[in-house]
C-alpha cells in the first residue's frame, strides 16, 4: 500500500493518482486538514482520522508531497502527569513518522524544508558554482544593478497583504540605495544568463528544461514573471554530467531525492541557485514530455 502526504486539490498529487490508478497501485491519501490517533490491536500500530485508518506495517512506500501527518494530543490535569505524557506522545509519534520514513521513500517529512543557506553552502562544499551572496541590514555594500535580493522562505507568497488577496516575492535587482536599515536580507551577486535550467530530480534522474527568459524584460531578472502574451520558450535540455554528478551529491548530503533544482548558465558556468522540495514541476515537464509524475508513479 503507498500512503501520499498531501493536500487537498494539491494539482500534481492528482496526476500521479492518474497514473497510479492506471498501474492498478494501491494507495492511501493523506490531506493537511486530518488529525490521527495512534492505536494499537494485536500488537500492531494503527493510525485512525476521520477519513483514514490503516496500519503502518501494511505501508510499503511513501509520497511526502505536502502537509504532514498530525496527530491528537490528549491533555491532563495533572501538570506533572501532563509534562511526562507529552514527552511520550511525542516520541511515539516520532516513532510512527520515522518508521514509515525508513520504507521505499520519496521525500520526507521530517526535512522537506530546507535552509537556503545551509544548501548554498553544501552546493559550494560539492564543487558546485553559486554566485555570490551575503547577508546584511542595509544596501551600504550593494553594487547597483549588479546585486539582487530575494526571500530565504521555502514559500514566496504573502497572503491578504494590503490590497491583494496574494502578493509574491520575486527576485529584484537593487537599482538603490535605502537610507535606512531594515531586517536581514540576502543578497547575491547577478549573474548575466544565457538562460535558467529547471531541473526536476528522482532518486539520481535528471530531468532538465531550459527556460529561455533571458530576452524578455518581464522575465529577465525572475521567469516566474509569466508572460501570458508571449510565453518564455522551454526546450529539453542535458546538463553537463560533472554539474548532475555534484548535484547527486548534493542531495545525498541533504538526504532529499526529489525537487526542482534551479540553475543559470552564463558562458561556460553552470551557477546552481536552489532547490525547492516541494516546487511545482509539471509545468515545465510537461511541456519537454518527460511525463514525470508517471515516473513517480512507477517508483511507488
Amino acid at each position: 500500500m503507498i500512503l501520499i502526504i498531501s493536500k487537498k486539490q494539491e494539482t500534481t498529487t492528482n496526476e500521479v493518482i492518474k497514473w497510479l490508478w492506471a498501474m492498478d497501485k494501491k494507495f492511501i491519501r493523506v490531506h493537511e486538514d486530518e488529525v490521527f490517533e495512534i492505536k494499537t490491536k494485536e500488537k500492531r500500530i494503527y493510525i485512525e482520522s476521520q477519513r483514514n485508518c490503516f496500519y503502518i506495517d501494511e505501508i510499503t512506500s511513501v509520497w511526502y508531497r505536502r502537509g504532514g501527518l498530525k496527530f491528537k494530543n490528549f491533555q491532563y490535569d495533572n501538570v506533572s502527569v501532563d509534562i511526562h505524557m507529552q514527552e511520550h506522545q511525542h516520541w511515539l509519534q516520532d516513532y510512527v513518522i520515522k518508521t514509515l520514513e525508513a520504507k521505499k521513500h520519496i521525500n520526507k517529512q521530517s526535512n522537506s524544508a530546507v535552509n537556503k543557506l545551509l544548501v548554498l553552502a553544501q552546493a559550494k562544499k560539492v564543487g558546485l558554482d553559486v554566485p555570490e551572496y551575503y547577508l546584511a541590514e542595509n544596501t551600504d555594500e550593494a553594487v547597483l544593478d549588479k546585486t539582487i535580493i530575494k526571500p530565504l522562505t521555502g514559500n514566496i507568497t504573502i497572503n491578504t497583504y494590503k490590497d491583494y488577496a496574494e502578493s509574491i516575492m520575486y527576485t529584484s535587482v537593487i537599482d538603490h540605495k535605502e537610507e535606512e536599515s531594515f531586517f536581514i536580507t540576502f543578497f547575491q551577486e547577478k549573474i548575466e544568463k544565457d538562460f535558467e535550467i529547471r531541473s526536476f530530480y528522482l532518486n539520481g534522474k535528471f530531468f532538465s528544461t531550459a527556460i529561455m527568459s533571458q530576452n524578455d524584460e518581464q522575465t529577465k531578472t525572475d521567469f516566474r514573471k509569466y508572460n501570458l502574451e508571449k510565453p518564455n520558450r522551454n526546450v529539453r535540455y542535458n546538463l553537463p554530467v560533472e554539474i548532475e554528478e555534484k548535484t547527486h551529491q548534493l542531495m545525498m548530503l541533504l538526504d532529499v531525492n526529489c525537487g526542482s533544482i534551479d540553475f543559470m548558465k552564463s558562458g561556460e558556468k553552470f551557477y546552481f541557485l536552489e532547490v525547492n522540495t516541494v516546487g511545482q514541476f509539471l509545468g515545465v515537464t510537461s511541456i519537454c514530455n518527460y511525463a514525470a509524475e508517471q515516473a513517480i508513479a512507477e517508483y511507488l
